[in-house]
């Protein structure tokens, strides 16, 4: 995993966390946020996977 891959995985959860509490004390607000930061998260572990995919090919191709 690189560090996108990982720091995306946290945000995610993070954002999941911040949903869920948010429901119980009844923020939509809070919620909203929650969501966004899970959807960031998943944006920025796809970057880490293409970045890896990249890295991956280019290392096959010089082998």
């Amino acid at each position: 995993m690189n560090s996108d891959q990982v720091k995306g995985s946290i945000k995610e959860a993070v954002g999941k966390v911040q949903q869920k509490v948010s429901e119980l004390i009844d923020s939509p607000e809070q919620q909203a946020k929650g969501l966004v930061k899970q959807v960031e998260g998943e944006a920025q572990q796809a970057v880490g996977e293409a970045k890896k995919l990249v890295e991956d090919a280019a290392k096959a191709i010089k082998s």
